[in-house]
């Protein structure tokens, strides 16, 4: 009886350790796949609002296309034609296009 028992607890520590060897890669997978890759993703784009300047001409996360006009706080007035503007947070400018861009879609 003594011997079944010794067998049986050396059986559940055996599972605990596979347990282990499998759970932790997952996890380290999960982090390099997922998790890192969004809070770079984050750390550009802090980067890139904190860049803002007016005359930057910048895309919405709605795909409104404007030039700044004024920039205060944590809002930014986009100018989208003679005399249209519209107030957004900063934080919803996806991304800063390259200066031109907004003739070259009129045209």
């Amino acid at each position: 009886m003594l011997l079944a028992t010794a067998a049986g607890a050396s059986g559940q520590s055996g599972g605990l350790m596979s347990f282990l060897v499998m759970f932790v890669p997952l996890i380290l997978i999960m982090y390099f796949m997922m998790i890192r890759p969004q809070q770079k993703k984050m750390k550009q784009h802090k980067e890139m609002m904190g860049a803002l300047e007016k005359g930057d001409e910048v895309m919405t996360t709605g795909g409104i296309i404007g030039k700044i006009s004024k920039i205060k706080d944590d809002y930014v007035v986009l100018s989208l034609s003679e005399g249209m503007d519209i107030k957004f947070q900063k934080a919803s400018i996806a991304q800063t296009l390259p200066k031109g861009t907004i003739k070259s879609i009129e045209e």
